[in-house]
């Protein structure tokens, strides 16, 4: 899994890419989502491997053959958060109608000043977070993320929002647990998309859409270690200016002694995955892995 999605080459030339954010900044979202059409289709036309990947995902999801409107939706709807992450990244979200569900635990966290984790996945949004940072206050927030196949939109995010640039560590860096530590100690938030491989990474198999999947076992290990909560997160585009967005305690603690830490870890691990699919079927155009999820391992 590591080697298909971390070698994938990054498309598109940043003049483009600078482009579409002027356009979607200057002229505003009716003129910029015009462009998501044409975008859409050449990336139907022209990704062959991430159509397939596409196809064999939604044949699971929807239980049926897709058909060329299925993928075409499944690109769009990628497009479409895209192109609102500028708008989130750079504080413009009051005109989408965002509905969120149980943040109750999170914010239960924050008023007793208690670090947390985050999981996401590449699932919808993580970016319409950042509309409920008036609920959070100032509050301390890192994102553990991968950053080296996207250094072109990385480059238009530091633009766009510095702030955020500085709110990343990236996995693997020298100081980046000791980094996401403080956090978790000064009562912020560690957020996490936890469903990619990693190059050296360990893995444990989860059933997913009746077939097993290599998950990463460190997002969950990282949070054992930091005996913080865990909450699952995930922010689904729902069309329009819509998004659904769901916050599930995952667990208070993650306790897993080095006796049982493998067959632990794999519990939640498993909810994890269980809880993705639930979402998927809820909105199976959000899921945004476009490789073979479920190859060997």
């Amino acid at each position: 899994m590591s080697r298909t999605w971390l070698g994938q080459r990054e498309r598109g030339s940043l003049l483009l890419m600078r482009l579409i954010a002027w356009i979607a900044l200057e002229l505003g979202r009716p003129a910029a989502r015009l462009l998501l059409v044409p975008i859409s289709l050449y990336f139907l036309l022209f990704s062959g491997k991430a159509r397939q990947a596409s196809r064999l995902y939604l044949r699971r999801v929807l239980g049926r053959e897709p058909g060329w409107l299925d993928s075409y939706r499944h690109y769009f709807c990628f497009s479409a958060t895209i192109l609102d992450r500028l708008y989130f990244l750079s504080g413009r979200h009051a005109s989408f109608d965002i509905a969120v569900n149980g943040i109750g635990p999170l914010l239960a966290c924050l008023q007793r000043g208690q670090g947390c984790v985050l999981l996401g996945a590449h699932l919808g949004s993580f970016e319409v977070l950042r509309t409920l940072a008036v609920q959070f206050g100032k509050v301390p927030f890192a994102m553990l993320m991968h950053t080296g196949n996207a250094h072109k939109m990385n480059a238009i995010i530091d633009g766009l929002n510095p702030a955020m640039a500085g709110s990343i560590i990236a996995m693997g860096s020298p100081d980046g647990l000791l980094r996401a530590r403080e956090v978790i100690d000064a009562g912020g938030i560690v957020g996490i998309l936890s469903d990619r491989v990693r190059p050296g990474d360990k893995t444990l198999p989860c059933r997913f859409f009746g077939f097993d999947a290599a998950l990463p076992v460190g997002p969950l290990a990282f949070a054992s270690i930091m005996h913080a909560p865990v909450l699952l997160c995930f922010g689904l585009y729902r069309g329009k200016r819509r998004y659904d967005v769901h916050f599930e305690l995952l667990a208070e603690a993650i306790d897993a002694p080095r006796a049982r830490r493998r067959e632990a870890i794999h519990g939640y691990l498993q909810q994890y995955a269980g809880r993705i699919e639930h979402y998927c079927r809820i909105a199976p155009y959000n899921w945004f892995n476009f490789y073979d999820y479920w190859q060997p391992f």
